[in-house]
């Protein structure tokens, strides 16, 4: 398997937070949650996390001995947990967590874990693109934005149900009926999205990050295909390129979003 990698921070002042490694056969791609005041519950850091929980979901797919994708990320998380749960306030609900893509080539087959809003993407033979991701967080941000309709922004009224708002939000993380997202609870990797198929009707798959994934929503440059298109010819580096250009074009604009960090991974040549 060929695995083109790139991964881009989003502020110069600022750790990437997103991780993105491979090992022979596998990919793994993590988009670390920057919340602030999160400084207060844990002194690593989430770049830290992202990166531990990351190198250790390698280590598992690189000596092959757990067949379940979800078992290896429970037990990462496990592990990570333990590392940092005696000096950080790791249960608080906006302490150190992560997006996690996996996929893992062999035998003929593909299998792949997602947990949080990253984006798999299927390069299908015979078909359009596949795009797979877990819309949890989505759903759970949009019930609890409800109480802001009809609220005039930049007022104190807003700004104070927003915060009621925020706070509803992130009660729902790990939670049933909310969305989940890899933490400090090793059964978040029970509720992954999963799947798997057969290499032979593939030509590749992608992994993208949030941040990279903006091309497609919420700025509407280039739909799945584009994004296909233009990892053929400009690899992964093109695509982050694209979101960068994008981003400085609609600085003020109804489009402006804060620079976010951006990853991408690009698998060819699937083992059959």
């Amino acid at each position: 398997m060929r695995v083109s990698l790139v991964t881009s921070v989003g502020r110069a002042d600022r750790p990437n937070e997103d991780f993105v490694g491979a090992v022979p056969g596998a990919v793994v791609l993590l988009d670390g949650a920057g919340i602030p005041g999160a400084e207060s519950l844990c002194s690593h850091g989430v770049a830290w996390y992202t990166h531990r929980l990351g190198g250790a979901l390698l280590g598992h797919l690189s000596r092959g001995d757990e067949p379940d994708l979800a078992a290896i990320l429970a037990t990462a998380i496990g592990a990570i947990a333990a590392e940092h749960g005696d000096t950080c306030d790791i249960a608080d609900p906006s302490s150190p967590q992560a997006t996690v893509a996996m996929v893992r080539a062999g035998q003929g087959r593909l299998d792949w874990l997602l947990l949080a809003d990253s984006f798999l993407v299927l390069d299908q033979v015979d078909a359009g693109p596949l795009v797979i991701t877990d819309d949890r967080e989505m759903t759970a941000r949009r019930e609890c934005a409800t109480p802001l309709a009809g609220i005039a922004q930049d007022t104190p009224e807003y700004d104070q149900v927003r915060a009621l708002c925020v706070t509803a939000l992130r009660a729902r993380r790990n939670q049933p009926g909310g969305y989940w997202i890899a933490k400090d609870d090793p059964r978040a990797a029970r509720e992954a999205v999963t799947g798997s198929r057969r290499i032979a009707g593939l030509n590749g798959v992608a992994l993208l990050s949030n941040g990279a994934s903006r091309i497609v929503s919420p700025y509407g440059r280039t739909d799945w295909p584009g994004v296909l298109d233009l990892l053929r010819a400009s690899g992964p580096a093109g695509v982050i390129a694209r979101v960068r250009q994008v981003e400085a074009q609609t600085t003020g604009g109804a489009d402006a979003r804060s620079p976010d960090d951006a990853t991408v991974a690009h698998c060819t040549h699937l083992p059959r």
